[in-house]
């Protein structure tokens, strides 16, 4: 069973790399998607649009990043563009 992935629009920082990006919540947000507050349907798509481009960064990655067999800290480091 693959894990459910909710897709947007991209907003400024993701347009350049891609035609979408995964549903990034607001920590406001957590609360009504997981059910801990009484919400309305309604309410909950609400938050499934793109993330603020100002609070997110974007930075290259190292080749080892698309491989699932790799799983430590450095695969978040910038590297270098050639």
């Amino acid at each position: 069973m693959h894990p459910l992935e909710i897709t947007t629009t991209p907003n400024e920082v993701c347009a350049p790399i891609h035609d979408r990006m995964p549903v990034i919540l607001p920590p406001e947000g957590y609360r009504r998607w997981l059910g801990q507050e009484a919400t309305e349907p309604v309410h909950l798509l609400k938050l499934l649009r793109p993330f603020p481009a100002e609070r997110m960064t974007a930075f290259p990655t190292g080749s080892r990043i698309g491989n699932v067999k790799n799983d430590d800290a450095a695969l978040i480091e910038p590297v270098a563009v050639a």
